[in-house]
Parts: C-alpha cells; sequence; structure tokens
C-alpha cells in the first residue's frame, strides 16, 4: 500500500475532485430549498411553505372567504435527482481514496480501472436521467404553486423564487458533462486501450 498523490496531477484525478464538489453543489441547492406561496385577501395574509421532497397536499388553505388548494407529488423526482447526487460524492470520495493509497495497485491491476470505468458510465446515466426528471418535476412544482385567483375573491398570490432549484437542475446536467466527460481519460487507464497501443519491438529500434 503506498501513499501519494500522483493521480491527482493527472486528469482522472483532477476530474474526481471536480465530481465531489459539483455533485454536492447538486443536492445541496435542491434538499436545503425552502419556498412559499403567499396569500393576500383584504385584510388577511396566509403564507404556506413547502420543502424538499415537495410532497404538497394543502388541500383547504382559507383566506378570508376563500379557499385554495395546493396538490402535486413530485418527491419521486426531487429524491431520485438527491439519491444520485449523494452517491456520486461518495463514490467521487471512495475513489479518490483508491487514488491515493492505492494507485500502484490500480495501475497494475487490469480489473480496478474497468470496473472505475463503468461505475463512472453508470453515474453518468443516473445524472442524465435524474436531471431531466429533476427538470421536469421542477416544471409540475411551479405550476402547482401558482393557484388560480379567484375573481370573486380578490387576493393577491405571489410565490417564492426558483432561482435556485433552476440552478440545481443546471449542475445536475453539468455533472452529466463533467462525468462523460471523464471517460475519456478513464479509457486511456483500461486494458481496452492500452491493447489497441502499438507494441515497439527491439527490431525497431536496431533500425
Amino acid at each position: 500500500m503506498d501513499f501519494n498523490l500522483s493521480a491527482f496531477r493527472e486528469p482522472r484525478g483532477v476530474m474526481r475532485v471536480i465530481h465531489f464538489i459539483f455533485s454536492i453543489c447538486a443536492f445541496a441547492t435542491i434538499s436545503g430549498y425552502t419556498g412559499y406561496v403567499l396569500f393576500k385577501c383584504k385584510n388577511e395574509t396566509v403564507k404556506q411553505e413547502f420543502e424538499y421532497p415537495f410532497q404538497l397536499y394543502y388541500p383547504n388553505i382559507s383566506v378570508s372567504t376563500c379557499t385554495y388548494s395546493i396538490m402535486g407529488d413530485y418527491s419521486s423526482d426531487a429524491k431520485y435527482f438527491v439519491a444520485t447526487g449523494v452517491l456520486a460524492m461518495l463514490y467521487s470520495l471512495a475513489i479518490s481514496v483508491v487514488y491515493i493509497k492505492f494507485d500502484n495497485m490500480y495501475k497494475s491491476n487490469n480489473q480496478l480501472p474497468l470496473i472505475d470505468f463503468i461505475i463512472t458510465v453508470i453515474f453518468g446515466v443516473l445524472w442524465l436521467s435524474s436531471s431531466a426528471a429533476w427538470a421536469n418535476g421542477l416544471s409540475g412544482l411551479k405550476s402547482a404553486t401558482e393557484p388560480i385567483v379567484k375573481p370573486d375573491c380578490n387576493c393577491n398570490i405571489t410565490t417564492s423564487n426558483f432561482s435556485t432549484l433552476n440552478i440545481s437542475v443546471i449542475f445536475g446536467f453539468l455533472n452529466f458533462f463533467l462525468w462523460a466527460a471523464d471517460l475519456w481519460f478513464l479509457y486511456k487507464e483500461t486494458t481496452w486501450f492500452q491493447g489497441n497501443q502499438p507494441q515497439i519491438s527491439s527490431e525497431s529500434f536496431e533500425k
């Protein structure tokens, strides 16, 4: 067992640090979000808050003489996105430890680079699918938190800013790009790539 940081002077090591940071950014922006819908009717004001995992069930929001409802379950999309982010963060941390402590074994063992490559492919697919699912869920969330203004209620309805959640979607697709971009550097460590490299024989040097 060795202990060195040489892998982090190579693209595969640098990319793992970037994966770790951006994975945290992705799930932190959604799991820590708290929004609200503010109802102002005549002299009464009601603030209905909602948060992760966005499982909305508010069938009777009474404001003055009016009743509103906010309904919608977007928890599956949100949880899928957060789970992908957490697992990606943990894997980035785990493989970084392998790079630091077992780098010589990683380079000499044909199986470890292949496993690393395949798992990275899986995470690329997870980031793409979870980001698309959460983008669709966020669209539904925005629609659900915009109740229809009733003409006879004379109410003013305002909704919290969704910019943080919009950023989480951007982080999701950015993570997909980063994990996909790392595949080339990992592929070069596998026997698939090295087996295709031309072998230089001693006769070539003699010529």
